[in-house]
C-alpha cells in the first residue's frame, strides 16, 4: 500500500525566502553558476539569447499543457522523440511575456523556420530538436540539482526541511518529475530575463555582467567561508573585498560572445557604474549608490522568484 505523504514535509515560500536571504552567501555560488552557465550555454546554441528564449517559450507551452491536464512526463519520455508538437505561435503574447519587440520575435521565428527548427505540417506546428545542438539540458540539470541539494543540506541544519538530498537523488527525482520541474524552471528564467533585460537593454550585457559577478562570488566565497549572512551583508562583503578580477578574453571564451562585442558591452557596464577595470585590465563588480540601490531591488525580486522555484520544485520532488 502506498504511504500517504506527510504534511510536515512541505515547505512554504515565506520560510524559503527568509532562509535564502539569511543564507545567501552559502547558496549564491551555486545560484550564479547555474545562471551564468545556463546563459552561456543558451547563447552558444544560436549565438542569440533572444532566439533561444523564444524557442524554450514555445517548448514551455507543452509543459503548460502537461500541467493543465495533470500529466507527468519524465525526462526520458520527453527527449525520446526528436520532434515536439507545439501550440499556435502568438507573436503578441511572446513579445509581451519576454519583453522582446514584436518585429524581433517575428524575425527570429522566421530564422528558426529557415534553420529547420520550426516546421509546419498542415495546421500543426512542430519543433525539430535535431536541427539544433544541445537539445538535452545536461549541464543545467546538473547545476539545478546541485543548487537544490545544497539548499536541502543547509536547510536541514536550520530545521527548515526534514531531510537532506544529495545531487544524484535530486537529479533522479527531477527526471522523474521533469515536465513539472522544468515548467517551474522556465518560469523563473522568463521572469529573470524579463527583469534584467528591462534594466540593461539586452541580455548579452547581462550575461557579461553575471560572468564578472560569478567570478567575484566564487573568489569571495573562499574568503567569506563560514559566514551565512543576510544578503545586504553579503553584498557589502563582495564590494569591500579585494577580489582578483577577470579579463575580456576570458569572458569571451566562457560566454562564447566575440571579444569585440564583450569589450563594447564592458564599456556600457562601466558607464552604468556596475563594474570597474584595474590597471591590469581585470574586471570586477563595483557600484555607486544609484546602481547599488537599483540592482539590489532587482536582486531582491530575483530572490523572491528563486524562492518560488525552489519551494514548488523541492515540494514536488520531496513529497511525491
Amino acid at each position: 500500500m502506498e504511504k500517504i505523504p506527510s504534511i510536515s514535509s512541505e515547505i512554504n515560500k515565506v520560510e524559503v525566502n527568509k532562509f535564502i536571504f539569511n543564507n545567501f552567501n552559502s547558496i549564491s555560488p551555486y545560484f550564479y553558476k547555474l545562471i551564468s552557465e545556463w546563459m552561456s550555454d543558451a547563447y552558444k546554441i544560436f549565438k542569440d539569447l533572444d532566439k533561444f528564449l523564444i524557442l524554450i517559450y514555445l517548448i514551455n507551452t507543452d509543459f503548460e499543457f502537461f500541467r493543465r491536464n495533470n500529466l507527468n512526463i519524465t525526462y526520458e519520455s520527453f527527449y525520446k522523440d526528436k520532434t515536439l508538437e507545439i501550440n499556435k505561435i502568438n507573436l503578441i503574447q511572446i513579445s509581451k511575456d519576454l519583453n522582446i519587440p514584436k518585429e524581433s520575435v517575428r524575425r527570429k521565428i522566421s530564422e528558426l523556420e529557415k534553420k529547420g527548427v520550426i516546421k509546419k505540417k498542415g495546421k500543426k506546428i512542430f519543433l525539430d530538436r535535431s536541427a539544433y545542438e544541445s537539445q538535452e539540458p545536461i549541464n543545467t540539470l546538473k547545476n539545478v540539482s546541485v543548487l537544490l541539494s545544497k539548499f536541502s543540506e543547509i536547510s536541514k541544519k536550520k530545521n527548515l526541511t526534514i531531510k537532506s538530498l544529495d545531487r544524484t537523488e535530486v537529479s533522479k527525482l527531477i527526471k522523474n518529475n521533469f515536465s513539472f520541474c522544468w515548467y517551474q524552471f522556465f518560469k523563473f528564467i522568463f521572469s529573470y530575463c524579463y527583469r534584467w533585460r528591462k534594466y540593461f537593454g539586452d541580455l548579452e550585457i547581462m550575461l557579461i555582467g553575471i560572468t564578472i559577478a560569478f567570478n567575484s562570488v566564487t573568489t569571495a566565497s573562499i574568503k567569506l567561508k563560514g559566514i551565512e549572512s543576510y544578503i545586504d551583508k553579503w553584498r557589502e562583503d563582495i564590494l569591500q573585498n579585494n577580489i582578483r578580477g577577470i579579463n575580456a578574453m576570458s569572458i569571451s571564451e566562457i560566454t562564447g560572445i566575440p571579444r569585440p562585442t564583450v569589450i563594447r558591452k564592458i564599456n556600457s557596464l562601466i558607464k552604468l557604474n556596475m563594474i570597474e577595470m584595474d590597471k591590469n585590465k581585470l574586471l570586477n563588480v563595483k557600484f555607486n549608490n544609484k546602481s547599488y540601490k537599483e540592482t539590489s531591488e532587482l536582486q531582491n525580486e530575483t530572490i523572491n522568484d528563486l524562492g518560488i522555484f525552489i519551494t514548488r520544485t523541492f515540494n514536488q520532488i520531496n513529497i511525491n
